[in-house]
């Protein structure tokens, strides 16, 4: 009989299950603490995912690529994020650890891969607060301007000598003051950002009553102006399926629920609550909102930046419009917390696994939170929001997120048929058919829903990624460690 093949110690070594899940006893130092049941953790989902998405892609989503199509880039969006939920499901049951898709993605797939989903989920984290920081500036500066006080030129928006702004004092105040509270602790944030949901809910809501009463269908002819894909200026596309890769941006937040399994209650049972829950409730929210905003003006009529308040106004309800600014500034808020929490949890594994430096996974004695390396990201994210425009990057950052969607649901398969037998208290339906339904549906939003150029800056940003792995991460990796370690030993 031949013997047993060596596990591998190259750039595909795998963690075993078993390993993960013990981690966090492993650990030196203090634990984090669990204390998200599985509402903070819905609320956790929602909290990045019903925010920017409503109140302002939501606009250009309509305006600028798929007109009222943009229900139908919704229901698209809808069905290859459950897919790909359904696979977040099964393996946070299965791995209760912090790191979402990296760590998923390293038990199954290989150290390399785990890597290069890392570093996608890093730029989605990080890179989505930066925009969504701009957002809620501008809102601020709309209120102040109704009170009489206006801010410097300089300081109003991002680096645009032509415009005389150059630093949007704002956007990078925000970030460092949600970095500075996620540091201080996990309940502490999940509390506010389950205030922030709730009442963000509840402006959503109102919007949609108080525009109802002046529904015209006829703002839904034609609903397809753009068909499912067409060329447009600047070589970018637009359509349905465009209009679904720049609206994806919207849908990515149930993943940072994964990222808070290692704080979760009874992770088993709370995080596939948690995925699905904020999945489905953030679904049905986008689809009113956008049902109620077409049918209070035209597509061609809404305004890309602040749609919500816009639309009411047009209609005679501008004594309403502060309910929708309040609702963006409570949603972007939220994003940016949940945004700057998950990159923050994210970072401590990836260290902790010896692919970063380890001063990164130190954990804060007091806070009980890696108050250190959260408040080093909250200060870099802050002089992107400042300085730079990155609205133009949203596109950039659903790429790298459909790849981690992409790559989890090919995880599940290999985990099927690697491991069929290990316990599984969540189980994704119809396996292989619903995660290869989701790896296809993700590679086809990332194949035929942009242009080139953002492939080109999506491949910058992956070679700086393969760079920084080869150069520190393969040296440092505690996996590798540890294999060479038993194999010397034999």
């Amino acid at each position: 009989m031949d013997a047993a093949p060596k596990k591998p110690t190259g750039i595909f070594i795998t963690r075993s299950i078993d390993a993960l899940t013990e981690e966090e006893h492993q650990a030196r130092g203090p634990a984090l603490r669990r204390a998200l049941g599985p509402w903070a953790l819905i609320a956790l989902g929602l909290g990045n995912m019903v925010g920017a998405g409503i109140f302002a892609t939501v606009g250009t989503g309509i305006h600028d690529y798929a007109g009222p199509g943009i229900l139908l880039s919704f229901a698209i969006c809808a069905v290859a994020s459950a897919f790909a939920g359904l696979c977040y499901a099964e393996f946070s049951s299965m791995v209760p650890i912090a790191g979402s898709a990296y760590t998923y993605t390293y038990a199954t797939l290989g150290e390399f891969v785990a890597w290069l989903i890392g570093w996608n989920l890093i730029l989605e984290y990080g890179m989505s607060a930066a925009p969504v920081a701009s957002t809620f500036s501008q809102n601020i500066q709309i209120s102040l301007a109704g009170v009489g006080i206006h801010l410097p030129m300089w300081a109003t928006a991002s680096y645009n000598p032509a415009a005389h702004t150059y630093f949007d004092v704002l956007a990078a105040a925000v970030v460092i003051g949600f970095a500075l509270l996620v540091s201080l602790g996990v309940r502490e944030s999940a509390g506010t950002n389950s205030v922030l949901v709730i009442i963000k809910m509840g402006v959503l809501a109102f919007f949609v009553l108080i525009a109802l009463p002046h529904f015209h269908a006829a703002n839904f002819i034609p609903f397809m102006p753009h068909g499912w894909r067409e060329p447009a200026a600047n070589h970018t596309i637009v359509g349905v399926i465009p209009g679904a890769f720049y609206a994806f941006f919207a849908f990515i937040g149930f993943d940072a629920v994964t990222v808070a399994a290692e704080e979760a209650k009874k992770p088993q049972r709370n995080v596939p609550i948690g995925v699905l829950g904020s999945l489905a409730f953030g679904t049905l929210f986008y689809t009113a909102v956008a049902v109620a905003l077409i049918g209070l003006q035209p597509a061609s009529a809404i305004n890309s930046n602040t749609p919500l308040p816009t639309a009411l106004a047009a209609v005679g309800l501008n004594r309403f419009a502060w309910t929708a600014i309040l609702g963006a500034l409570l949603g972007t808020s939220s994003v940016i917390l949940t945004a700057i929490y998950g990159q923050s949890r994210l970072f401590m594994v990836m260290a902790r696994d010896g692919l970063l430096p380890k001063g990164v996974a130190t954990i804060s004695p007091r806070f009980r939170t890696p108050a250190r390396m959260t408040v080093v990201m909250g200060i870099v994210i802050a002089l992107l929001a400042g300085y730079f425009n990155l609205d133009t990057l949203l596109s950039f950052v659903n790429t790298g997120t459909l790849s981690a969607f992409l790559l989890v649901c090919v995880g599940v398969i290999v985990l099927r048929y690697t491991q069929p037998d290990r316990p599984r208290p969540f189980r994704t339906p119809l396996v292989p058919l619903v995660p290869a339904l989701g790896a296809i549906m993700s590679a086809f939003l990332m194949g035929y829903g942009t242009d080139r150029i953002i492939w080109i800056r999506f491949g910058v940003w992956m070679i700086v990624g393969l760079a920084i792995y080869f150069l520190y991460g393969y040296w440092h990796s505690e996996a590798r460690k540890a294999a060479l370690a038993r194999q010397k030993a034999v």
